[in-house]
């Protein structure tokens, strides 16, 4: 596709689409195709993927297991709704209970992790008759009116109007903020004392609601056992704990199959919230939580989308494949040997605050080396050189955006992570 029939499409895309729809690059990419960790574009130029659709293609473009599953499915019965019973729904169902560790869990799917965290909040304040939330300084939740209200994070908070009350809590990013210059233990014990100190000024609380590594935050998270410290005192004032495993789950984080469970000493959270990665593209979200909380409900309630048969046949096909191949061992191998190299690339060059992250959930924050300032032009800049040399990663962060984000699928090989760093590190020696 030559530049007139690029800049004609990119036009289109203006005169149909909602302006606070944003497209990466300056010139924004078709992207046509995929195979493994690698993507087309309409151009024919080909890039190693190191963002997946927004941690979404998790195990591999054009996985045969995922495509056969889907057209298989897509021959038999595309669509049913839940008012019928379901197969694939059932015996997806089945499988993350079990892998949740939510005893007595009850799965419901939605078709995004936004309707995912919606539904958490709906459960949690019809279970706790009350409106009032706690959630995360820096957090992200989803694009919904009630997830908006609960997201920390005030570039992606577009409304000041709101179902819910939320008050938001110290933890999440450790290496700013007031408590920054703390041990990890004194750090834990200052967000603890924070957290008793605003319950002692509200009311009764539905849920905290938090994500065990910040996603379009900047992959910031709290010392391990942070929230394990935080249940119990939620669980002092009967407060429910959700689990946002959008972005974390299945594996991502190398060590663990569940961002919670880094937070292990607690046992499971009320609710866990997951999407992204199960579909590997297809659109599946959901919420697990215990049969008492999920049953609380005592009004009618369908999904018309969430549970369809062809989307719940790719989740099976998906996890299959992540299980059977050990893809969480691999993200643990194969992304700690690509944070240890971004850590030596990062170590030499001023701009490079912080590489932080875990498993093929990385983040690298710009800051100026003598303030400490945000530096979201650098990003940017970063991002257009990566394209330029073939490497797509994203970005995230504070109010400032000024973090690169490297979510590779998680069958990444040794030699494509040594691939994706020299051609980062490439984007990053372009910085003055």
């Amino acid at each position: 596709m030559n530049r007139s029939a690029r800049n004609h499409l990119h036009e289109r895309h203006k005169a149909v689409l909602p302006d606070w729809l944003a497209l990466y690059y300056d010139r924004p990419v078709e992207i046509t195709h995929g195979e493994g960790r690698y993507v087309w574009d309409a151009d024919g130029n080909r890039y190693l993927d190191f963002f997946g659709g927004i941690l979404t293609t998790m195990t591999a473009h054009a996985l045969p297991e995922v495509t056969k599953a889907v057209s298989e499915q897509a021959g038999r019965i595309i669509h049913s709704s839940t008012l019928y019973l379901n197969r694939p729904m059932i015996e997806l169902a089945e499988r993350i209970a079990a892998l949740s560790g939510i005893p007595d869990a009850r799965v419901f799917f939605t078709t995004s992790g936004t309707e995912a965290n919606d539904t958490a909040l709906l459960l949690a304040t019809a279970y706790r008759r009350s409106n009032q939330i706690l959630a995360m300084r820096n957090s992200y939740h989803g694009r919904s009116f009630s997830a908006v209200s609960v997201t920390g994070n005030r570039v992606w908070s577009t409304t000041g109007l709101s179902p819910l009350r939320t008050l938001y809590v110290h933890g999440a990013v450790r290496s700013r903020g007031p408590f920054a210059h703390l041990s990890d233990t004194d750090f834990t014990a200052a967000c603890v004392a924070d957290l008793e100190d605003l319950l002692g000024h509200t009311g009764d609380v539905a849920a905290l609601i938090a994500e065990p590594i910040q996603g379009v935050g900047g992959f910031t998270s709290p010392p391990d056992g942070l929230y394990a410290a935080f249940r119990e005192v939620l669980n002092r004032h009967g407060v429910l704990w959700i689990s946002d495993e959008v972005q974390t789950g299945w594996g991502r984080t190398g060590e663990h199959f569940w961002g919670w469970q880094a937070h292990a000493a607690s046992g499971p959270p009320d609710m866990l919230t997951f999407a992204k990665g199960i579909g590997n593209g297809m659109s599946i979200g959901g919420v697990v939580a215990r049969a008492e909380v999920m049953n609380c409900l005592t009004a009618n309630s369908i999904s018309t989308f969430g549970g369809s048969p062809v989307t719940m046949a790719a989740g099976l096909a998906n996890l299959s494949y992540l299980l059977e191949h050990d893809l969480q061992g691999n993200a643990r191998r194969v992304g700690g040997l690509l944070i240890e190299r971004l850590r030596a690339i990062g170590a030499g060059i001023d701009l490079v605050r912080e590489v932080r992250g875990r498993g093929l959930m990385i983040g690298i924050e710009l800051a100026h080396p003598d303030t400490g300032a945000a530096q979201p032009q650098a990003a940017a800049a970063v991002l257009e050189a990566a394209r330029e040399n073939g490497l797509l990663i994203g970005k995230g962060g504070g109010h400032d955006t000024s973090v690169l984000r490297i979510a590779p699928p998680l069958s990444l090989t040794v030699a494509e992570a040594e691939e994706g760093a020299a051609l980062l590190e490439q984007a990053l020696r372009t910085l003055p």
